[in-house]
This record gives structure tokens, C-alpha cells and sequence, in this order.
């Protein structure tokens, strides 16, 4: 099962895949040389580091996705809502609501998103 907890810097070379994949690991260490100053050394550790923790993968050279950006925000969102709020979305959606007021538009919105995921 993929670990869905990353830091900043795992965070800004998964951005750099995600936008590129599947890209060489030769080109993913240029491109983080000149964005970041990082070190190749730096990057393999990170890239290491982001396999192991099932997002991507090493084919011969290449960087592919395991999971893509939308899966894998997805899965981090329903880790946080289980870990933080006991895996209840209404306790979620109140927390996140309390301070603030909703326009229709929005409302409407989460209606819909509502009536899409409803189970039958």
C-alpha cells in the first residue's frame, strides 16, 4: 500500500515527475540541478525514497508513476480524514466549515459532488 506522507523536497521532485513521466533519470537529475541546486546524489536519494514509498518507479533508467498527482492527493485526503476526524467526512466538512459561510455556488457544488458518490 503506498505511503501517502511526503516532504517538501520529495513533494517538489514528485511535481518535476508527475509533470514529465515518464522522464530519464539522467534529465529528472539536470532538471533538478538547475531548479533546485540539488546535487544527483540528492535526487537519487529523494527518488529512492519516493519508490519506496510505492509513488514511483525505476524502469531501467526510467521514471514512471505509480500513482498518479490525482490518486495520490486523493489517498492523502482519505488518510488525513480517517487519522484526523475517525474517517468521518461529515466531521471533516463541519471542522472545515465552522469559521466560515458558504455561497450558494459552493453549496451547490458539494450537492452535486454529494449526489454523484451517493450509493444506490
Amino acid at each position: 500500500m503506498p505511503e501517502f506522507h511526503i516532504t517538501d523536497a520529495e513533494e517538489k521532485l514528485a511535481d518535476i515527475i508527475w509533470e514529465k513521466a515518464p522522464v530519464e533519470t539522467g534529465a529528472l537529475t539536470n532538471l533538478c540541478e538547475t531548479q533546485f541546486e540539488w546535487k544527483k546524489s540528492t535526487t537519487y536519494t529523494l527518488l529512492k525514497r519516493l519508490q519506496s514509498k510505492g509513488i514511483f518507479a525505476n524502469e531501467g533508467g526510467t521514471v514512471v508513476a505509480v500513482l498518479s498527482k490525482e490518486e495520490f492527493y486523493s489517498g492523502q485526503s482519505r488518510q488525513f480524514v480517517k487519522k484526523t476526524f475517525g474517517d468521518s467526512l461529515p466531521r471533516f466538512l463541519a471542522s472545515f466549515v465552522r469559521d466560515q459561510k458558504l455561497s450558494e455556488q459552493e453549496i451547490q457544488e458539494i450537492l452535486t459532488v454529494i449526489k454523484d458518490h451517493k450509493e444506490d
